[in-house]
């Protein structure tokens, strides 16, 4: 049998000498480190989104503990959110104006541009710019003495002519007797009578020449022809002026009365004919550019014949004294037309007004719980969250068992902090309204409103319908929430449950600040101390 023997160049590998040990591959030790590092970073990111999630968790208990207050001794649940802190005005009953409104523009009840009417030199302006004039008061003098001249030559004319007139007639006359005589003609007599008539239209023509040179020497005396203002001259004395010139010397106003006139859409025209066909004077009120200052009043004089197909309106025209001259021509006035004032009318702060899909609409404040919690509360004055500026009746987190009756605060662990009292509980319901016209700072309303019920008038934006309210004082200043000290001589409260004292009755919101702090409720003034639910 044949015995296979190894070759002799394959050997058995040589043991490492003790002590030694096999050095590890040269790949291996960076292969580590890289997984180390991953391992890291993984730890890394799951600890800031934990931090994150916890941070999102831990503020939304804080805002729920915040709003949230034990149930009653009859199982009622804790409220969620907390009312929200509004103010609130109440619907009141007052007379009214009743108005439309518009834009107009005053016009001058009377406008002349004074033009020459002859030609010649303007040798005096005998009034000031912006002067006051009565009617037929000089203004200008134009060089009158071509004027006089051609006066004096037609009444020349007519001494002449009516000499020759007078020579005419007789000699007719004479011809007359002469025919009756049979010593003329028939034919002789009539010229004369013929010659004669000449001279008598002569001098009837010398007549209205001289009448004509009295009117064109009038002209150079410049009257004015209406009670007004004299505007800016446009022609210095020694100017030549021309009576076929389009350029006016002068221009008077007339301002006493003054008129305005401004446009309605048509829809609202058949309301205010009514009332004019009917004999009533309506009143017209004008306001300057901001609509704040009254500046006349006025009546409403007459309406236009037609409406401006282009642009649905009509025009209107009212008149005012303007006896302290505070309307000027061209000026822009907004305008309101009264059409009556109405008593008892319904108004509220246009403040309170809100609008959405839905149409304008109001919160009015509600007493009592929403109708949603009033089935599941343990009983009136038993459910949370009703913190009517009080501040009281919060959660202990150190283990006391707050009890949310009115007026007491939570009860922590070693202590009591006592809180303002609470008023009665209230929600908001929304309210469809109409608004009929606006004055100043108020609405008129229409429909949807009773007198002395309380709508909101700030912090509607946080509202919905049945959401619970609390209502801010009149007066912001003695109803402020500021930090005060705790109950002295008690024992410490409950961590982040602290309620102080507050003014008895008080309406304030309350303070959402964190920390502990000890309410003293035997302090004089009106301050509480809300402390913040804390983790």
């Amino acid at each position: 049998m044949t015995t296979l023997q190894k070759p002799e160049h394959e050997s058995t590998p040589a043991r490492p000498a003790p002590g030694q040990h096999d050095a590890p591959p040269a790949h291996d030790g960076p292969k580590k480190g890289s997984v180390l590092r991953k391992i890291i970073i993984v730890l890394l990111i799951a600890a800031f989104v934990g931090f994150c999630v916890w941070k999102i968790v831990d503020n939304r208990k804080n805002a729920a503990a915040q709003g949230a207050g034990p149930g009653g001794p009859g199982g009622g649940r804790g409220g969620f959110g907390g009312p929200v802190a509004v103010a609130a005005a109440r619907v009141q009953q007052r007379t009214m104006p009743i108005y439309y409104t518009a834009l107009g523009t005053v016009t001058a009840y009377n406008t002349v541009t004074i033009r020459s009417r002859v030609d010649g030199q303007l040798l005096r302006v005998n009034v000031t710019e912006g002067q006051q004039v009565k009617q037929g008061q000089p203004l200008m003098l134009i060089d009158p003495a071509p004027y006089e001249a051609a006066l004096a030559v037609a009444e020349g004319n007519l001494a002449r002519d009516q000499a020759t007139a007078t020579n005419a007639r007789q000699q007719a006359t004479r011809y007359d007797q002469l025919y009756a005589a049979g010593v003329v003609s028939r034919e002789q007599a009539q010229a004369q009578e013929a010659a004669a008539g000449q001279a008598d239209g002569a001098v009837k023509a010398d007549q209205a020449q001289i009448q004509t040179a009295k009117v064109n020497l009038s002209y150079t005396r410049i009257n004015s022809p209406i009670n007004g203002v004299v505007g800016l001259r446009q022609v210095d004395p020694g100017n030549i002026v021309s009576a076929a010139s389009t350029t006016g010397l002068i221009v008077v106003t007339q301002m006493h009365p003054i008129s305005v006139i401004f446009t309605l859409p048509e829809d609202q025209l058949p309301e205010v004919l009514k009332r004019t066909r009917s004999g009533q004077k309506l009143q017209v009120e004008a306001y300057d550019r901001s609509n704040t200052t009254l500046l006349a009043k006025g009546a409403l004089l007459t309406t236009d014949n037609q409406i401006d197909t282009t642009t649905g309106t009509a025009k209107l025209k009212a008149v005012f004294d303007n006896n302290d001259n505070t309307l000027f021509p061209n000026q822009f006035v907004n305008i309101r037309l009264v059409l009556e004032n109405r008593p008892n009318a319904i108004v509220i702060p246009t403040a309170a007004v809100q609008s959405g899909t839905q149409g304008t609409f109001v919160y009015v404040v509600k007493d009592g719980n929403p109708p949603a919690d009033a089935a599941g509360s343990g009983g009136a004055g038993q459910a949370g969250s009703q913190r009517q500026g009080a501040g009281g009746g919060r959660r202990s987190q150190a283990g006391g068992q707050g009890q949310g009756t009115q007026g007491q605060g939570a009860q922590g662990q070693g202590g009591q902090g006592q809180g303002a009292q609470q008023g009665p509980p209230h929600y908001v319901e929304m309210r469809p309204i109409k608004i009929e016209s606006t004055e100043g700072t108020l609405d008129i309303i229409s429909s949807g409103l009773q007198p002395d019920e309380l709508v909101v008038t700030d912090g509607a934006e946080r509202l919905r319908t049945n959401a619970r309210v609390t209502v801010r004082p009149a007066n912001p200043m003695t109803g402020s929430a500021i930090m005060g000290d705790g109950q002295r001589g008690g024992g410490r409260r409950g961590q982040g449950g602290a309620t102080g004292a507050g003014a008895p009755g008080s309406t304030a919101p309350a303070s959402n600040n964190s920390g502990q702090g000890r309410g003293d409720s035997s302090l004089p003034r009106g301050q509480r101390s809300q402390g913040g639910v804390q983790p």
